[in-house]
């Protein structure tokens, strides 16, 4: 079981998460970015750099995540009562486009294509949930959230990148504002810049900024989305983190996500590992690579562990940081 020094990584894991692709993109403000880009081909994360910034900007939000990380503690083990349509609880999701060209003005069908890769790979009905290893068929966990799009906001824009200080999200900046944030899922669709796929805030931080954003080229399965990152699994990623969900790596090596059913990785994999990839972490593991808070391809990651599940559902309960959702 792995540790749960909540002391030791608490400032790794606050805020915000950014993912990088293997294709650097040039920003067009670079202060507007807040990211170590990849040098290497390989999707890399901006967490320490954000959130760096953000305990600079508000020092108190890592004793507001220590009290979401101790209340999550508690209640992991409790039933969850919420609001349930038919088993499941239900978010409304507001997509946000920032468009300057055609392309990045991406289909209804695409964004509702998103929709449904959320809800199958949130409710173990994605076509290759069937492949998770026997070693983890007995963590491989339903997590019964149904996400339902509520509304498309459109905005024409002249700026060729957003990067990641959160302005696509503020109507001033010339962005849009979240919709009902308490009560809806809002996702942000834009050329991040910096070959960023996208980030999400973590529970605890302002609602202003509370949500998820997903660059245009890695959205839903047609239009844009392009290969490795197709299948709509950056959203899939990146609502993990905005559901209180670490990296499986714990963001440091042989670091821990707070999750007893994940094995303790090394650090990030990628690409598509060869099964089984063992850890060199105590006790030398078989790594969850298929896991969705890994960094592996979108063809190689296909499920969450019912620790896991565990961590997002505690949100929704009574006290919970997402409580508001589930009413």
């Amino acid at each position: 079981m792995k540790a749960k020094n909540l002391l030791s990584s608490i400032f790794i894991s606050l805020a915000i998460v950014g993912c990088t692709n293997e294709r650097e993109v040039p920003v067009e403000n670079q202060e507007d970015l807040i990211s170590n880009t990849s040098s290497t081909g390989k999707r890399s994360c901006a967490a320490d750099d954000v959130l760096k910034e953000q305990i600079k900007e508000n020092p108190s939000l890592a004793a507001k995540m220590m009290e979401i990380e101790n209340f999550t503690q508690q209640k992991i083990n409790e039933n969850f009562t919420g609001r349930l349509v038919n088993g499941v609880i239900e978010i409304p999701v507001v997509v946000n486009v920032l468009y300057r060209t055609a392309a990045e003005n991406i289909s209804a069908a695409q964004i509702q294509s998103q929709i449904d890769v959320l809800n199958e790979d949130f409710n173990a009905q994605n076509s290759d949930y069937n492949q998770v290893p026997t070693v983890f068929s007995n963590v491989k966990a339903n997590i019964g959230v149904r996400f339902v799009l509520d509304n498309i906001v459109r905005k024409s824009t002249t700026k060729t990148s957003w990067g990641t200080r959160d302005i696509m999200k503020s109507s001033k900046r010339g962005g849009l504002n979240p919709t009902s944030p308490t009560t809806k899922l809002n996702l942000w669709v834009c050329t991040i810049g910096g070959g960023i796929l996208g980030y999400a805030q973590f529970p605890g931080g302002s609602s202003a900024t509370d949500g998820v954003v997903i660059d245009s080229k890695y959205v839903g399965l047609s239009g844009t989305a392009n290969y490795p990152y197709n299948l709509g699994r950056t959203a899939t990623h990146e609502v993990g983190h905005w559901m209180n969900l670490r990296h499986i790596w714990g963001d440091s090596t042989c670091g821990t996500d707070y999750c007893a059913d994940t094995p303790t990785h090394d650090t990030a994999n990628y690409g598509a590992p060869t099964f089984p990839h063992y850890s060199t972490c105590v006790g030398s593991p078989i790594e969850m690579t298929m896991d969705y808070m890994d960094y592996v391809d979108d063809r190689a990651m296909f499920m969450f562990s019912n620790g896991q599940k565990e961590r997002m559902l505690a949100l929704f309960q009574p006290g919970g940081a997402r409580y508001s959702f589930g009413q």
